[in-house]
């Protein structure tokens, strides 16, 4: 699709202002950068046109942003397991993270899933250090989670910007 040169950096920016608050969000647990990022990547392909290279990178990215979706749930819920936390108080505190982000965005999921593990499992267990231990297990897996995701993010943001310029 043809359009005015200035049509086109505005719509670069704006496509690379979303990237960035998904690259940034990708800090925050229960943040979807990534999918703010796909997001951004097809809006960018609906408003400028998918060209065959536009259409194979956007594939790419799709798979990108699944697997860091999958990877982030898998490391923060092993971690937590890991530390001694019950599959009940993860799926608990998975759904009171995404809750509390709705509700108090972006603080609200930092606050609420680490509470949930460690309020949910002191309940459990009647036992202090097993429940600071699944909250650390959940904090690391969070962390391994975050690396991964940063770099799954990177990534996202290099194929759109080989797009853009290439495609």
């Amino acid at each position: 699709m043809i359009m005015p040169e200035w049509l086109n950096k505005v719509i670069f920016a704006l496509t690379q202002i979303i990237m960035l608050v998904g690259l940034f969000g990708l800090i925050i647990p229960i943040y979807p950068g990534t999918v703010v990022m796909w997001l951004a990547s097809l809006g960018y392909g609906v408003v400028t046109g998918f060209t065959p290279l536009g259409i194979g990178l956007f594939v790419v990215i799709t798979l990108l942003m699944l697997f860091s979706t999958i990877v982030d749930n898998l490391m923060m819920g092993a971690g937590a397991r890991k530390g001694g936390a019950s599959w009940l108080t993860i799926g608990v505190a998975l759904a009171a993270g995404v809750i509390g982000t709705i509700i108090w965005p972006p603080l609200g999921g930092f606050i609420a899933m680490p509470l949930g593990v460690l309020l949910l499992e002191l309940i459990r267990t009647k036992d202090i250090r097993k429940a600071w231990d699944s909250l650390r297990g959940l904090a690391t897996g969070w962390g391994i989670s975050s690396i991964i995701k940063l770099g799954i993010g990177l990534i996202i943001m290099v194929l759109w910007w080989i797009w853009v310029w290439k495609g």
